[in-house]
């Protein structure tokens, strides 16, 4: 199954979110879990519902950190299949069980110190040289 709405949403939130010099949080805590409604309260953002399906709810959110996607999943395998084929877009993503944070590197950093998870990093498309 194709998720090329979810893709194209995480693709648009990265065009919209600005460039950030990012900070590190010193302490992680332990990742998160629950619904997308409960993490995005965590965060301190309302979400906006851009898909509520079965396999995938993916919201946009923004709080005082900035503007990101928070998607939940119904399982491990279709969150890595949508993470994988969403690395192609570039970003910064914050992995939970089921769940996934995508913005620019200072909101992902600012997230992680509320919601755990591990920093992924997409494909950067900026590196190459022609």
């Amino acid at each position: 199954m194709r998720l090329t709405g979810p893709l194209l949403g995480a693709a648009a939130v990265l065009a919209l979110a600005g460039c950030s010099s990012g900070g590190h949080t010193e302490a992680v805590p332990p990742t998160a879990t629950g619904s997308l409604e409960s993490l995005a309260a965590e965060v301190k953002c309302k979400p906006n519902m851009q898909t509520d399906a079965d396999e995938i709810r993916q919201a946009i959110c923004k709080n005082g950190d900035g503007r990101f996607i928070l998607a939940t999943f119904a399982t491990d395998r279709g969150q890595r299949e949508w993470i994988n084929d969403a690395k192609d877009y570039g970003g910064h993503y914050l992995v939970g069980r089921k769940w996934v944070a995508v913005g620019d590197d200072g909101v992902v950093e600012a997230l992680r110190g509320t919601l755990g998870g591990d920093v992924e990093t997409g494909v950067d498309h900026h590196a190459h040289s022609g």
